[in-house]
């Protein structure tokens, strides 16, 4: 029986209600030997109070030395295991933005880089992470693209990210993506990972050859990528499987998408973590388990800048207070992958969680940081341990067997 089968045969329902406050790219890196990592380098007297209270531990989000993107980090803390249920990240950012992706779209998540207009190498690969309305604009221009044989769908989505939706017969997924994921070189072409995708990659590849001649002018967004082109493979939702009200509360379009996609409610919110709280408050009543979803911590991260990324988790540090009044039964406290400022990426090290219920023993862990949780008595566990403890504590789970 797999995980997600064996949960579902033994949710049992109840009155209790579940927080998982995902900091995203949480875990880093000290920038000198010795030094301290940005959460250990925040003030987190709350973060700390409760880690003091919970029991803490680290978890890896995929497998040791693997570096997870967001989607696969987060499907992991979601209960579902990211090895069996492989989602593109081109669904993830359509569903996000509402759109109703049907079963033979291929969705492809955009970003704007800029380009030597000399040797065509990616100087920047989120061109200066343009503000949305300069990203709607450029979308504008891009919809002139045409293709024979499909509807072409292009949207903004957020800064300089956008969907790109090819739509009719005879689509298939299994594409590489276009961004090396480094600058210094060119963007690459789409290439077919099976036969029956060959068809989908000259259209990609068409479409990429028009828009880079669209945007030649632009600047500092004179060129684009293309990543996680991808069918919608289906999840079985998450209140199915367990038998609870599910909500999320996330800024970022992309974790609104994965809330849908799992089958979450997706409840509108403001742009701040002051703004999720009070949405938080808002619905609190009306749900069983929260996604409360902080993106800037990973931003700060993949941007190099440790202070922000400090000034991020102390703003969230401040906010606890506000979310422990409304008296949650469980709570976990974790990240969905580490983003050291140091790399200025994803990376592949553990990350400190925190769990508290008054289920559980305290360990003795009194500060919350990667050090500190290295000893707690979670030990090292992984993303897709967390959810199944997590319902226990809150009494949403019965036991296996007689």
């Amino acid at each position: 029986m797999d995980p997600l089968s064996l949960l579902r045969s033994l949710a049992v329902p109840n009155t209790t209600k579940i927080l998982l406050l995902v900091l995203d790219g949480l875990g880093g890196l000290p920038l000198e030997e010795g030094g301290p990592t940005e959460l250990e380098a925040a003030h987190t007297p709350n973060l700390d109070a409760l880690a003091a209270r919970g029991i803490c531990g680290l978890s890896t989000p995929i497998a040791p030395g693997i570096t997870p993107g967001s989607g696969p980090a987060h499907l992991a803390l979601f209960g579902y295991d990211p090895l069996a249920y492989e989602i593109g990240r081109g669904v993830l950012e359509a569903l996000g933005i509402g759109l109703e992706l049907q079963p033979e779209d291929v969705a492809a998540r955009g970003n704007f880089c800029t380009l030597d207009p000399q040797t065509g190498v990616i100087l920047d690969r989120r061109a200066g992470r343009i503000p949305t309305e300069v990203c709607a604009r450029l979308v504008e221009k891009l919809r002139a693209i045409r293709l024979p044989g499909v509807e072409v769908l292009v949207e903004p989505v957020q800064d300089y990210r956008f969907v790109l939706v090819l739509r009719g017969p005879g689509l298939a997924d299994g594409l590489t993506e276009t961004d090396p994921q480094r600058t210094g070189v060119p963007p690459l072409p789409v290439q077919p990972t099976r036969p029956e995708a060959a068809h989908t990659a000259d259209l990609l590849n068409r479409w990429l050859r028009a828009a880079f001649t669209l945007l030649a002018d632009e600047h500092p967004a004179n060129g684009c990528t293309l990543r996680g082109m991808a069918k919608n493979p289906g999840l079985p939702p998450m209140p199915e499987v367990y038998g609870m009200r599910c909500a999320a509360i996330a800024t970022y379009p992309m974790y609104r998408g994965l809330a849908r996609l799992a089958g979450m409610e997706v409840l509108p919110t403001g742009s701040t973590v002051e703004d999720q709280v009070q949405t938080l408050r808002q619905h609190w009543e009306g749900y069983d388990f929260f996604f409360f979803h902080v993106k800037k911590t990973d931003s700060a991260g993949e941007d190099g800048d440790f202070a922000r990324k400090v000034q991020v988790i102390e703003e969230v540090d401040r906010a606890l207070p506000a979310i422990l009044e409304l008296h949650p039964d469980v709570v976990v406290v974790t990240g969905d992958h580490a983003t050291p400022a140091r790399w200025k990426a994803h990376s592949w090290h553990e990350l400190p969680v925190l769990l508290w219920s008054h289920n559980v023993c305290p360990d003795g862990v009194t500060r919350f940081g990667e050090r500190a949780c290295m000893s707690g008595g979670l030990g090292h566990i992984r993303h897709l341990d967390i959810l199944p403890l997590a319902l226990a504590c809150a009494g949403r789970l019965t036991k296996l067997g007689a």
